[in-house]
């Protein structure tokens, strides 16, 4: 059974309608939202986004969403990223024309979203629980933690390290002199050590 592009799937209200792709003859899929071509990559990325689309034969105006969907797996597989097993897909091509073929893809597609279901909140645990274990509420604090505290490392380590510059402009002039004097003590050291050899 084939759609046309005038029975575009029905909106829920606050959704965004799906992205048309017609795909012409040449294999180029033109993005009717954007007015422009686009790649088996930039749909790859529109799913992961969840950005839903429909794509159309640009000639027949028949819905060949299911075959370019399918095509971008088997792209995606063909670069080594692998994910579906080798017996699973043993066990797909068997339910072809078998009597449970009506079954499966109401049964995967539920198992997928449970999966999705599932991966969420296992997100969302490890964020509570990452988040009571982990005083930071983001990973700009972590940074700015750790640079302080290799700035407080390296000050302990290193008698001239000076780190970031203080913002009180005479805190800076006493740690300028502090340093100085310092440095001519050591040289004066030196010198005295130089004129006994």
């Amino acid at each position: 059974m084939t759609a046309s592009v005038e029975s575009l799937p029905e909106i829920k209200a606050g959704d965004k309608p799906p992205v048309v792709v017609k795909k012409y003859a040449n294999r180029r899929l033109y993005n009717t939202e954007s007015s422009s071509y686009i790649t088996l990559e930039n749909l790859a990325e529109m799913v992961r986004l969840g950005r839903d689309f429909v794509v159309y034969d640009a000639k027949s105006g028949e819905d060949i969403t299911r075959a370019v969907l399918t095509q971008i797996i088997v792209e995606e597989e063909g670069k080594g990223q692998n994910l579906l097993p080798i017996n699973f897909l043993r066990q797909l091509i068997g339910m072809y024309g078998g009597s449970m073929q009506g079954l499966v893809p109401k049964y995967l597609e539920h198992a997928m979203t449970s999966f999705a279901q599932q991966q969420e909140q296992m997100r969302t645990a490890m964020q509570k629980t990452m988040g009571s274990l982990f005083p930071f509420s983001n990973i700009e604090e972590v940074g700015r933690q750790n640079k302080a505290m290799m700035e407080r490392a390296f000050s302990m380590f290193t008698p001239f390290y000076r780190g970031t510059e203080p913002t009180n402009p005479s805190d800076a002039h006493d740690s300028e002199i502090e340093a100085l004097r310092s440095e001519i003590e050591r040289l004066r050291l030196e010198l005295e050590a130089a004129k006994k050899k």
